[in-house]
């Protein structure tokens, strides 16, 4: 992998946890105790060596807490950030649980969320004085609507679909939705249950009941149902990235 677009720490810290098993230190446990090590190592040597730089706001000469804020703690937190990815990367390599999805071509439905949320952030330029909602707060309502976005993962080769889940906030490297379908990427994900296309559509995610629901008795009769081979299987995205030689 040399290439990460897209990482869910959370979804990766409990991934560990959960594999460690209670048989060795929990990894929330060893980031804290190697982010104390680290913070007093970093603090101790990065304002000498970098106090020459106009953004850290220090000199050398002054104490080693002072200029670290704004610039330490990014690195810091971009180690730590590096060190979850790591293990998660070596113990997810030998996990059958793991689907490694690759040869994806990957889009958002047509009348989906995750369409609109690829649109939205464009939409601060439109003047709205004559509509009656305002344009410029539409990807704020988004974003704070929902947290998972639905892509369609369609596989080159066999034409299979599947649907993939993405944390909006779990982008790396200024990605978001719209670049994942430009690229040749492999996708880490857990499989965590199954989904009609068409029921990504807005109006479907709005509605308070399912299609199963909205049968009558006379759509029972006649055999009307959603068919199980219609289903999608879901996967919760953990890690999106290039592979070597890709």
């Amino acid at each position: 992998m040399n290439k990460i677009v897209y990482f869910d720490e959370e979804s990766a810290s409990d991934y560990l946890d959960i594999s460690a098993g209670g048989r060795a230190l929990s990894t929330s446990e060893q980031v804290k105790e190697r982010s104390k090590d680290m913070h007093g190592k970093v603090e101790a040597g990065l304002i000498a060596k970098l106090s020459w730089l106009p953004f850290l706001g220090a000199s050398a000469d002054v104490s080693t807490g002072a200029g670290f804020s704004a610039a330490g703690r990014s690195i810091l937190s971009k180690t730590l950030s590096n060190t979850i990815l790591t293990d998660y990367l070596a113990v997810a390599a030998d996990d059958e649980s793991i689907r490694q999805l690759r040869g994806l071509r990957v889009t958002a439905a047509q009348d989906s969320m995750a369409y609109m949320k690829m649109y939205t952030p464009y939409m601060i330029v439109l003047k709205s004085e004559d509509l009656p909602i305002d344009l410029s707060r539409l990807d704020e309502a988004f974003a704070g609507a929902k947290g998972y976005y639905e892509l369609v993962g369609e596989h080159v080769v066999t034409g299979k679909k599947d649907i993939l889940r993405f944390n909006i906030q779990a982008f790396r490297n200024n990605y978001g939705l719209t670049d994942i379908g430009r690229m040749d990427l492999v996708f880490h994900g857990i499989r965590v249950g199954r989904a009609a296309e068409d029921g990504l559509g807005m109006q479907s995610e709005m509605s308070q009941h399912s299609d199963a629901e909205g049968l009558t008795a006379a759509d029972i009769l006649d055999g009307t149902s959603v068919a199980e081979s219609a289903l999608l299987d879901v996967y919760d995205i953990i890690l999106a990235g290039v592979e070597y030689g890709r």
